[in-house]
Order: C-alpha cells, then sequence, then structure tokens
C-alpha cells in the first residue's frame, strides 16, 4: 500500500511510456509497469528504483482483457489505489490500402483501439469507488489529420480522441474523473519500426525534420497530471517546430 498517487502505464518498455515512467517516478508518483517485454520492465524497475522511485511492472498484452483486467486487479493489490491511467501502448505500421496489409490494420484496432478501451474498463470501477482518477490516452497528430498511408492508423487514433471526449462528458463533475488526450507529431520513437510498406519507407527517408524525444511528451503528460483536481486540461497537440501537418 502507498500513500502517493497511483499510475499504470502500459507500453512502458520503450519510447513515451519509458520516459513517461521516469517522468512521473521524479514527480513522487508510484508507477506500475506494463508491456509485453519483461526484460526492458526489469531494466526500467532498476532505474526507477535508483531514482528512488516506488516502482513494479506487470506482463501485459493491451488487446487481452483479461490481461487489462489482471493488471488493474494486481495494481491495486499491490499498491491500494489506481489515480491515473496511461494507455500509451499502440502500433503504427503505416501503409496504403491497396497494398492490402490487413493483418497490420487488425493489429492497430487490436491495440490502438480495444487496448485503450479495455483499459478504461478495467481501471473505471475503481476510480468510481474512489470518486477521483484521470485517465490520459495517447492519440496523435494523425487523429487530426489524414495523409496517404495513414488511413487506418489514423481511424484508430481519431477513435481514441472520440472516446475520450465521450468519457469526459460521460465522467461528468460528480465523479470527479479527467480524461486527457494527447496527440503527438513525429517523435523518435520505435513506432516506425513496424512498418512494411516499401513506398511509405521511402518516404520517410526524404524527411528532414528534428523529431520529438519522449520526454518532451512525458512532460506534457505530467503537466496535465499536476493540474489542481478543478482542471481538466483535455487536449494538449505537441508538434516538432519544423512539422507542417
Amino acid at each position: 500500500m502507498t500513500t502517493k498517487k497511483v499510475a499504470i502505464i502500459t507500453g512502458a518498455s520503450s519510447g513515451i511510456g519509458q520516459a513517461t515512467a521516469k517522468q512521473l517516478a521524479s514527480s513522487n508518483i508510484t508507477v506500475m509497469l506494463a508491456a509485453r517485454r519483461e526484460d526492458r520492465l526489469q531494466e526500467l524497475k532498476k532505474d526507477i528504483e535508483k531514482m528512488g522511485g516506488e516502482v513494479d511492472y506487470t506482463l501485459t498484452d493491451v488487446s487481452k482483457v483479461d490481461e487489462m483486467e489482471h493488471l488493474a486487479k494486481r495494481t491495486i493489490e499491490r499498491f491500494g489505489r489506481i489515480d491515473i491511467l496511461v494507455n500509451n501502448a499502440g502500433l503504427m505500421p503505416l501503409s496504403l490500402i491497396n497494398k492490402r496489409k490487413i493483418k497490420e490494420w487488425d493489429q492497430m484496432v487490436d491495440v490502438n483501439i480495444k487496448g485503450v478501451l479495455y483499459g478504461i474498463a478495467a481501471v473505471l470501477p475503481y476510480m468510481e469507488d474512489q470518486k477521483s482518477g484521470h485517465i490520459i490516452n495517447i492519440s496523435s497528430v494523425a487523429g487530426h489529420k489524414v495523409m496517404p498511408g495513414s488511413s487506418v492508423y489514423s481511424g484508430t487514433k481519431y477513435a481514441v480522441r472520440a472516446i475520450t471526449e465521450g468519457l469526459r462528458q460521460e465522467m461528468n463533475a460528480s465523479h470527479n474523473i479527467r480524461t486527457t488526450i494527447i496527440s503527438p507529431g513525429a517523435v523518435a520513437t520505435e513506432l516506425t519500426q513496424t512498418i512494411t510498406d516499401e513506398d511509405i519507407l521511402e518516404a520517410f527517408k526524404e524527411q528532414e525534420m528534428k523529431p520529438l524525444d519522449s520526454e518532451n511528451i512525458a512532460k506534457a503528460i505530467s503537466y496535465a497530471i499536476v493540474q489542481p483536481d478543478h482542471v481538466d486540461v483535455n487536449e494538449i497537440i505537441v508538434r516538432p517546430t519544423q512539422q507542417g501537418m
């Protein structure tokens, strides 16, 4: 049990999730790490413990509802409460629709949409019981504008924004549960490593732009979290200065 706020972070083994875990831990927030790569989680746990943070991890596939329910239950058993959920896990295998990469479409729907919904479903009963909570869902600039190759990915990220806005309206003042959409632009993470469409990969090579660091998004997430209870930061868009769209 802990007297500090407790945050669950999915996709915590790398990129934005990893940076957010360190950022929140440095702000005296207890973190439960969730991802599929145990070696990465163990390493991150050690790093946070060296910082003096309180941390644990649970191997979790966000596309499986029972694993998300287990993650929430284990967080309660381990720390006694859930104050924050950062639904960060996501996939971005961009491709042109006529390439018919149907398996990749299914994976994006399973992780980017269902994973977010399963996370919300898992933590909401606990937050409603304690009459407080903060659900942060990671969308994307691609959830604001569609580009060639981003059709399905953008569809999933538009869905994240719609789900979060609907949740905000349903969790009115009497619930005291806040919601935040974080929409990053180009970030230097592992996301682009899932792209298999050669035409899209070629277009990425031609881009000359300094991307954001994961820490830049982690600080935006932290900003939303540290606001007083009566302040609900509903959406933050963070782009590289050189990014046009």
